[in-house]
């Protein structure tokens, strides 16, 4: 009931309500991401980023049949938030404009050898992966290993469209599979 309350506040837009969630939330919030890696400062900006985006839904009347607890929407968006920059730092760091085919082979045999003591699985999934035609490698790579979406891929390997890059990932882990499971 009092959700019901502070969600209408919010909704006239009144200070003190949108005041009150942000420091009845915050150490909360603060808490639940010590467990991703960033900084406090990150997750600081990142709380005020959920709470103008939680102030503009209920502004808009996205929160009036509101189902979970405001703490719970919240913090939905704040990990949507943090789950979002965790991907970009990770694409900033994955790949540079110089990067081409070419040097995506070199990068994913390096990965695939970085191994040692390999599980008996492992080793079939190292074997059937080296196999591979160096196209599929470098979707598989891009897209498991690096992180990167469809549309990323599809911008990366010059494919025509998220459709025949879809497709073509389809394709990789079907041969992948195929070279697994062969008798």
């Amino acid at each position: 009931m009092v959700d019901k309350v502070l969600v209408e506040a919010l909704k006239k837009r009144n200070s003190e309500a949108l005041k009150s969630v942000y420091l009845d939330y915050k150490t909360a919030f603060i808490g639940f991401a010590k467990k991703y890696p960033l900084d406090e400062a990150t997750v600081i900006d990142i709380y005020q980023d959920a709470i103008i985006a939680l102030h503009d839904n209920a502004v808009n009347g996205k929160l009036d049949h509101l189902k979970s607890e405001l703490k719970t929407y919240l913090f939905s968006i704040g990990k949507y938030m943090i789950f979002k920059r965790l991907k970009q730092q990770k694409s900033m760091y994955s790949i540079d404009e110089d990067t081409t085919l070419e040097s995506l082979k070199i990068d994913t045999d390096y990965a695939v050898d970085l191994i040692e003591d390999l599980s008996e699985d492992q080793q079939k999934l190292q074997i059937a992966f080296k196999s591979l035609g160096e196209k599929c490698k470098a979707i598989l790579t891009l897209f498991y290993y690096r992180g990167f979406t469809i549309d990323e891929i599809t911008n990366e390997l010059n494919y025509s469209n998220k459709d025949v890059a879809k497709s073509q990932k389809s394709r990789c882990i079907k041969s992948l599979k195929d070279l697994i499971f062969k008798p």
